[in-house]
């Protein structure tokens, strides 16, 4: 087969390096523009591209799909038989979709129906769930609603962040792709229609989600800073200096006072930096001031004035 590539980041490699390793002929990359990277703000190629010129494959960087009618020409040109997308960032359009003569492919991280859009890996965090996976589809005009060809699921280990559970399921999404591509050796596979009704989605993922809001409860809180991290990362205020908050966990705390919600419980050796919630209370075991390193929270109070009755947020 001719397969043309279609992915942006650095989750795409492992699925790209699936189908270089195929035996079958990679025709193509196609990826987004370089983009200003760095305090020098120079333009840098995404992942993708670094992958592909290493192995001097063609490399396609259109701004906008839709409308570009010489750089569908160019793709009908290599007469592809399938193309494989994986984050890629546009939507296709049906013309784009119409060119391969085995269809369009897409790996994407959830178990379709469920997180359909742009931040299924962090949405299945935030929302505390115990399982995900990777759905193979066929890929038609609408948002991730393709029919069905193969899903492998995934547990969620408590411990997971965005970061951790990134990699795992970027790793799940090339051996997948491995088996998907074995199907197509022998034609044109038959998916399954997904159910519709039973469809979520998820949006982009915005650098004002971060801020922890304390009134939430520990469990909300914590499952948050998962999803976050490592970008664009929680954060709170200590009297109005931001706090970038890497790691927290659930803690009991029980007491007859009622406390505002941020109010720091407990800041010492034996207990670290533990904080009241709207419903329990959260330990934050890593967080980092502005220009400042990660640090653990024992090794922060060591040189920091946080004392319990401090309260956490943008008013403290």
């Amino acid at each position: 087969m001719k397969i043309l590539f279609m992915g942006t980041p650095n989750f795409a490699l492992p699925a790209l390096q699936a189908v270089h390793k195929s035996g079958h002929e990679l025709t193509a990359v196609v990826t987004q523009p370089d983009k200003p990277k760095g305090r020098g703000r120079q333009l840098a190629p995404p992942p993708v591209k670094a992958w592909a010129d290493q192995k001097q494959i063609p490399v396609y960087q259109p701004v906008r799909l839709r409308g570009d009618q010489g750089f569908f020409d160019e793709i009908k040109g290599l007469s592809p038989d399938l193309v494989v997308t994986a984050a890629y960032g546009q939507i296709l359009p049906k013309e784009f979709l119409d060119i391969p003569s085995m269809g369009s492919i897409n790996v994407h991280a959830s178990l379709l129906p469920e997180y359909r859009g742009a931040s299924p890996i962090q949405q299945v965090l935030i929302d505390g769930r115990d399982k995900t996976g990777i759905t193979i589809m066929y890929m038609d005009v609408g948002m991730d609603s393709g029919d069905i060809i193969m899903q492998e699921e995934l547990h969620i280990d408590p411990d997971y962040n965005a970061g951790h559970l990134h990699d795992h399921l970027s790793e799940l999404g090339s051996r997948t792709l491995q088996k998907v591509l074995k199907l197509f050796e022998q034609g044109p596979v038959k998916g399954t229609a997904q159910d519709h009704n039973k469809a979520s989605y998820c949006s982009k993922i915005e650098k004002s989600m971060g801020e922890i809001q304390w009134d939430d409860s520990s469990t909300r809180i914590r499952n948050l800073i998962r999803g976050l991290t490592p970008w664009p990362g929680c954060y709170t205020y200590s009297y109005n200096k931001r706090l970038k908050v890497w790691k927290a966990s659930l803690r009991e705390y029980l007491t007859e006072e009622a406390l505002k919600p941020g109010t720091v419980l407990k800041a010492d050796d034996a207990n670290g930096l533990i904080v009241s919630c709207g419903q329990g209370a959260l330990r934050i075991e890593e967080l980092q001031v502005p220009g400042g390193r990660r640090m653990r929270d024992l090794d922060f109070l060591r040189g920091r004035s946080i004392v319990p009755g401090t309260v956490l947020g943008k008013e403290s």
